[in-house]
């Protein structure tokens, strides 16, 4: 009863009228960390279509799309992708200094956590749903390739 008071006051003065700029502020890197995630699911699927379109070569599409399971644990690929987030790391200084915000490593490898998760959702989505057409007609793959890419990045 003796702390309520006060805490409330200490965040309704100090803390609650920054949060929504605060938020918005984290957001910038997170949400572009996340944005580039989708670019490089979308660069990868349309590579596999342009490669099977050139060739029809049904055994090279399956060799790809498995290439394209390991996409999430390629470091080398999503690396540009986790560098966004890292931005957080300068921004979260700030924070820390004025709201005692540590373990801003703890965040930052989370937010990155989430983005290898996020792509292994997104590739393993990709291979369920176009698995059952490897059988398919090859005039249909490519068509088929493109609707189950479309589906996933929804």
């Amino acid at each position: 009863a003796t702390v309520s008071e006060p805490a409330q006051k200490c965040c309704t003065e100090n803390i609650q009228p920054f949060l929504t700029s605060i938020l918005e502020e984290l957001m910038g890197p997170v949400s572009s960390g996340f944005t580039d995630v989708r670019s490089l699911f979308d660069k990868e699927v349309n590579d596999i279509i342009q490669d099977f379109q050139k060739t029809s070569d049904m055994a090279k599409l399956k060799e790809n799309v498995d290439q394209l399971m390991n996409l999430p644990f390629n470091s080398v690929k999503m690396e540009p992708c986790y560098l966004k987030v890292n931005l957080l790391q300068e921004l979260l200084q700030d924070l820390k200094s004025r709201f005692k915000v540590y373990h801003i490593d703890f965040v930052i490898q989370r937010t990155q956590n989430f983005m290898q998760e996020l792509m292994e959702n997104a590739v393993y989505t990709f291979e369920q749903l176009f698995s059952p057409s490897h059988q398919a007609d090859s005039a249909k793959v490519a068509t088929t390739l493109e609707k189950v890419k479309l589906r996933v990045l929804k």
